[in-house]
């Protein structure tokens, strides 16, 4: 099923409803149509898209759906030698770049470049192009070079049609995006809000304070943000005086989300329903959800075992199936730490130069984790990040939690380092709250906290204080740029 379908559908059974901007569903069907079948004429094999997300970005990717041409949505922030080779992958190709975007991408071989004003439009209906492509995503990685997972109709229409109703949006609701248009949350956005009937409203470029002003302007009811972005607005917040009444959805994913953070959340948004939605690009995008009333139970809860899952991500969708496996591929229980696999008809699992699943449709995700006794996924960071001090696995996760439950600690990044003795210690960089706390007597401080908490194993052999962690714009930690870091000035 080709994802224009979905929008068709809409546009069919509500066309007058605003869809993004001023445009209707009818008007954005219409004019989708319409660039397909420009793009049709022109002869490309891909259609990119440099430049922040804005309110053209949905009527380019419904046609290039509807040209039959895969989408792709390349990172703006790239150096311009990094961004000119992504483009060269894709040619030939047409691009819409933003117009401070377009010298740093002009003059790549097979690359036609176009504004949003200069989008080429056909009278006739587009003619599907070969291919069975709707996605391809440069992924952020934390580790080495950009991979381009590939995304097919399948795959998003399943996420999208086992997770969201159809029309099931009041004609009153609307969507704040402010995710960058290059992760898998900025394409989910265009496909789910629009399928449940709810107008999208655009933030280019994440500020706090114009993001809590957007949503109040707009009267925005629902958004999803990052893990590094939450925090930052609940201090706005705070800092204003208001809880945002027309709010009333407000999901968060991307990478781990420190419980204290969600905890303040909870306080300052009472009447807000908050969701942590875990999922990866090649998975295009939710498999599992921690959903309102999980959130209100644990934060209500005595029982330390259900406290505890304000720090999850959930349990999985029915569907998509959820495994958690040891070093040599066999299945663990409850409780029992290991690799996440996931496999269903929305998990891709596929790249272009080859595909990562296994002959049963398993998806090794690559992050760590476990399932509780009810069901509910606990991530403990990637695979790569395990820290072995002496033949014993060591969590990174573990000891950054125990670090943000310090009240003086804003931000926390664990990581292995070379070791005569035991091969890796542990070690830590922090973001204390305080800009003028005293490094010795914090290090210091927090070796004893963590000590009492863990055990001498897992306490960080250093606690570099720093005024800032590296961090993906979706608020993945960066260990590989701060080990780099480190290493450069031991």
């Amino acid at each position: 099923m080709n994802p224009s379908l979905l929008l068709e559908m809409v546009a069919g059974a509500a066309g007058d409803r605003r869809a993004v901007g001023e445009l209707t569903y009818a008007e954005l069907d219409a004019r989708a149509t319409a660039v397909a079948a420009g793009l049709g004429e022109l002869g490309v094999a891909h259609v990119g898209y440099v430049d922040e997300y804005s309110e053209t970005l949905p009527v380019l990717f419904y046609a290039a759906q509807r040209a039959g041409l895969p989408f792709v949505p390349l990172n703006y922030r790239l150096s311009d030698e990094a961004l000119r080779a992504a483009l060269a992958r894709i040619a030939p190709a047409v691009v819409l770049v933003g117009e401070r975007q377009r010298e740093r991408c002009r003059g790549v071989e097979g690359i036609t470049l176009v504004t949003a004003g200069e989008l080429p439009a056909g009278d006739g209906e587009p003619v599907p192009a070969d291919g069975d492509v709707s996605v391809l995503l440069f992924t952020s990685g934390t580790s080495g070079e950009p991979k381009a997972a590939v995304l097919r109709p399948g795959n998003l229409t399943s996420y999208v049609l086992s997770t969201v109703d159809f029309l099931s949006a009041g004609a009153d609701e609307a969507q704040l995006v402010s995710v960058p248009p290059y992760h898998i949350a900025g394409i989910s956005s265009i496909l789910t809000s629009l399928f449940a009937g709810r107008r999208i409203v655009v933030l280019p470029s994440f500020e706090p304070g114009r993001w809590v002003e957007l949503v109040a302007e707009e009267k925005v009811t629902h958004a999803m943000v990052v893990p590094t972005m939450l925090g930052r607005i609940l201090d706005v917040l705070q800092a204003r005086g208001t809880s945002l009444p027309e709010l009333r959805a407000l999901s968060y994913g991307g990478g781990r989300m420190p419980a204290p953070v969600v905890e303040r959340a909870l306080r300052l948004l009472p009447h807000v329903d908050l969701v942590n939605a875990y999922g990866l690009t090649e998975t295009s995008s939710t498999i599992a959800v921690l959903g309102p009333q999980d959130h209100r139970d644990a934060i209500a809860s005595a029982d330390p075992a259900v406290r505890a899952r304000l720090g999850s991500v959930g349990r999985p969708l029915p569907s998509v199936e959820v495994e958690i496996r040891d070093a040599d591929g066999h299945a663990l229980g409850p409780g029992e730490p290991g690799e996440i696999f996931v496999r269903g008809e929305q998990v891709s699992g596929e790249y272009l130069s080859h595909t990562a699943t296994d002959e049963h449709g398993w998806f090794p995700t690559r992050d760590r984790g476990y399932l509780d006794r009810d069901g509910y996924l606990f991530l403990d960071g990637r695979a790569d990040d395990v820290i072995v001090r002496g033949g014993e696995n060591l969590s990174p996760g573990e000891i950054e939690d125990t670090l943000l439950s310090h009240p003086a600690i804003d931000d926390a990044m664990v990581l292995g380092m070379p070791d005569v003795e035991w091969g890796e210690v542990p070690v830590a960089a922090v973001v204390p709250v305080a800009k003028d706390a005293d490094p010795a007597e914090l290090e210091h401080e927090l070796r004893e906290f963590v000590r009492e908490r863990l055990r001498s194993a897992k306490t960080p052999a250093r606690i570099y204080v720093r005024d800032s962690l590296p961090h993906t714009e979706t608020g993945k930690a960066l260990r590989r740029v701060l080990r780099a870091e480190l290493s450069a000035n031991a």
